[in-house]
């Protein structure tokens, strides 16, 4: 269990896009104190909490302002019997380029530890990455990446998909996702599905829906299993997640959001 609802929580990343054949639509739809929080469920079991929390001032990297954007996912309830969750996914992202500069995951399952940065030169398209131990405070590794163009981490993937033009979009559109996580290079078919209007903790919702092409594994049923709604405004906000597991299926609802940019 401890598995499954760290892993949904990853998946939410991994299926956000670069969508660099979008165009942007000028000022993000997103700003700073922005804090959106969501319950993971499986059936009537309540898994985990996760949160999106954009710092509340611009933060300097070489320079040059960037939003620093924290993901928080922690196992709460009976399922801290299955083993503890507490990991945070973090990216500086450039506010001009809305590109990664610097990417951190800090990962705490039961006894597992892992805590690593990875550093991004976009111009020069290559990455670094840097292991450090279980306390967080000796190097143990340092690897340099060549990478195939610019490209997105887990956490700045979703913010830069919320950046894009969607509205002329086509039913059954495919789009490849580009991004770096865990030392590979990933490209990952998208599908846009349509819309459709959701009852969520902020009301109904008219919302856009992409369905990922997954690898196959043991864990998930059928090509495209897992849905995520994303709303169809200004905002463009994720409301839900839905992976659908050999038995039963995995959600992600959002339960709050605030500080939104007013548009």
């Amino acid at each position: 269990m401890k598995r499954i609802s760290g892993l949904l929580i990853l998946l939410f990343f991994l299926t956000l896009p670069d969508l660099s054949a979008q165009d942007p639509v000028g000022s993000p739809p997103f700003t700073f104190g922005e804090e959106l929080s969501f319950e993971v469920s499986y059936g009537w079991l309540n898994l985990a909490d996760a949160k999106m929390h954009i710092s509340k001032r611009a933060q300097d990297q070489n320079d040059k302002p960037h939003y620093k954007i924290d993901v928080y996912g922690k196992t709460k309830g009976a399922a801290t019997i299955f083993g503890k969750v507490n990991d945070n996914w973090g990216t500086y992202l450039d506010m001009e380029t809305l590109l990664p500069t610097t990417s951190y995951r800090h990962i705490e399952e039961g006894k597992y530890r892992k805590h690593e940065f990875v550093h991004f030169d976009q111009k020069n398209k290559k990455a670094t990455m840097k292991l450090f131990d279980k306390e967080n405070r000796n190097l143990k590794e340092t690897k340099d990446f060549d990478l195939p163009g610019q490209v997105q981490d887990l956490v700045s993937g979703f913010y830069h998909l919320r950046s894009q033009d969607l509205r002329n979009l086509k039913q059954g559109e495919t789009i490849v996702i580009r991004g770096f996580f865990d030392k590979e290079i990933y490209n990952i078919k998208l599908i846009y599905e349509g819309t459709e209007t959701l009852d969520t903790k902020l009301g109904k919702k008219e919302t856009y829906i992409f369905s990922p092409q997954l690898p196959k594994n043991k864990l998930f049923r059928g090509e495209f299993p897992v849905k995520v709604w994303v709303t169809k405004d200004q905002n463009k906000i994720p409301v839900k997640i839905k992976a659908n597991l050999f038995i039963g299926s995995l959600n992600l609802d959002i339960i709050s959001a605030k500080g939104l940019k007013t548009l």
